[in-house]
């Protein structure tokens, strides 16, 4: 018997290697399967917002795998914010841009969606309780969703207005926190869902807009303003639509009423229905004891200025003490020294004078730079000046910082540049507030004098006239007493109380006409 032949060494290392392979191979389809199967139960997990038939991934059979993992189903995978997700945001709020603020309106965005942003940049006008203010952005990124646009009023503080992301991050896939979800429109229900109470509105009743005159013609005649047919811009109904239906109606309205041999029962009428608009539609007739019936009128809304004015008015003479005191002051000197500056091209005005001499009258008089907290006075180290300046929004009062350490050329362009600015809306808040002396001056008005009305929490406000030529004995010279004419003006303080009585009071005002009638001993600084 013949030994069997051996095997070369290489022959044998090459079966090994081959059978190793084999065994890898086996081991790698395997896993590929298991890999393979414990993705499709996931797909059939993950619930994607809208799959059309031909890109569902839930696969049925075989034959499906290959197509299952190509075409628009497997994009949507990965773009599904189950699988991928967004960019986390960087959240822009409503800011506090007054000590008083409570809520603001959204004037204009400065910046769009996608514009990068860096750090100090102009985001929106806000309308704060003041003013327009220019919103700045604290961070550097890009612009990636506004959450409350133009036009938005009443915005509380803390509120979510836009939303950022980092500089090098897709604006595009910004997570929208859930809050924005509330405001979106809820889905309607679906059959299971059982049907809402009769008790809730189902819609809300159309808002009718008149004009005066169609409103006037309606509520005069006691027409029904839900008869007539709009034709106005944005569903207004104007006066030839109240005519119309006025003449439509007119048979009706010619022939005698029937219910008129009844005795009237004017105490078992219901009040009028009051419509949509807010205003019920009074009867043409009055009813006997019946008292009469209020007029129309507008609603405008208030702005945001206009109601802290508002507020802050009524807080004013609620809860200060105030205490008027009026003084004439002889504006000759000041007419002669302005016609000198003017010669050397120095533009001053009156106004820029009496600011100069009350802030020179504060320092000589610090007892009456003072203001009033919850502990008691407290005397104030600056004098800042706070002139009234109407505007549009209402009135505003800019601040003249350290008032008597300037000069007339610096206060006058100073006030000029603020009572622009404030005019445009463009005050900043460090502009406005920590004043410690206010002068209201309507004597370009043509008022003589009046009383104005303390800004908290500072003590006094100086109200100022306008001037008048009168004829007064001048004082005495050789020749014996001399009528002449003289440039009076009057100013009024109102104080308070609390803080400056009225001997106070007094001695400031001779102390300011003192300083305004020799305007060379305060216009150096």
């Amino acid at each position: 018997m013949s030994e069997p032949e051996l095997e070369p060494p290489a022959a044998a290392e090459k079966k090994k290697a081959a059978a190793l392979q084999r065994k890898k191979g086996t081991a790698m389809a395997a896993s590929i399967r298991l890999g393979r199967r414990a993705v499709f139960i996931a797909l059939r997990a993950i619930k994607p917002y809208k799959l059309t038939v031909q890109n569902r991934l839930i696969i049925q059979d075989k034959r499906q795998w290959t197509a299952g993992w190509t075409g628009s189903g497997f994009r949507h995978l990965f773009q599904s914010p189950s699988v991928c997700a967004g960019v986390a945001p960087l959240e822009v709020q409503m800011p506090a841009l007054s000590p008083t603020m409570e809520e603001g309106n959204i004037v204009k965005w400065l910046k769009k969606e996608g514009d990068e942003v860096a750090a100090g940049d102009a985001l929106c006008e806000i309308e704060t309780d003041k003013a327009v203010v220019v919103m700045e952005s604290n961070e550097d990124g890009i612009l990636a969703k506004i959450l409350v646009q133009e036009g938005s009023r009443g915005v509380r503080l803390g509120t979510l207005i836009a939303l950022m992301v980092s500089e090098g991050e897709d604006w595009t896939r910004v997570e929208i926190p859930a809050l924005e979800a509330v405001t979106l429109t809820t889905a309607p229900p679906t059959a299971a869902d059982p049907a809402p109470p009769l008790t809730t509105t189902p819609s809300a009743p159309k808002q009718l807009r008149l004009s005066p005159a169609a409103r006037h013609i309606l509520d005069t005649h006691g027409l029904d303003p839900h008869l007539a047919k709009a034709t106005g811009p944005r569903g207004l109904i104007t006066k030839e639509d109240a005519l119309k239906l006025l003449n439509q109606s007119g048979e009706r309205l010619s022939a005698p009423p029937a219910a008129a041999v009844a005795p009237p029962a004017p105490f078992s009428v219901s009040p009028p229905i009051a419509p949509s608009t807010g205003r019920p539609t009074f009867p043409a007739l009055s009813v006997p004891g019946k008292p009469g019936m209020p007029g129309t009128f507008t609603e405008i809304p208030a702005s945001n200025v206009r109601r802290v004015i508002a507020q802050r008015l009524t807080q004013s003479k609620s809860t200060i003490p105030h205490a008027y005191a009026s003084v004439d002051c002889d504006l000759g000197p000041i007419m002669k020294l302005r016609k000198q500056l003017a010669t050397e091209d120095i533009k001053v005005s009156v106004n820029d004078f009496i600011i100069k001499a009350a802030a020179v009258s504060l320092r000589e008089m610090p007892e009456v730079n003072v203001m009033w907290s919850g502990d008691g006075l407290q005397a104030l180290d600056y004098i800042h000046i706070s002139i009234a300046v109407a505007t549009p929004r209402g009135l505003i009062t800019p601040i003249i910082k350290d008032a008597a350490n300037k000069g007339l050329q610096e206060i006058a362009a100073t006030a000029k540049a603020l009572a622009q600015k404030a005019r445009d809306g463009k005050l900043l808040p460090e502009e406005y507030q920590g004043g410690s002396f206010s002068i209201s001056n309507l004597g370009m008005f043509g008022i003589s004098e009046f009383s104005a009305v303390i800004n908290p929490p500072q003590a006094c406000i100086l109200a100022v006239g306008g001037t008048r030529a009168e004829l007064r004995l001048a004082p005495q010279n050789p020749d014996g007493p001399v009528l002449c004419t003289q440039q009076l003006m009057t100013v009024t303080l109102s104080s308070d109380g609390r803080l400056v009585d009225d001997e106070l009071a007094s001695r400031f005002l001779e102390k300011f006409r003192t300083n305004l009638e020799q305007p060379q001993r305060v216009s150096v600084p």
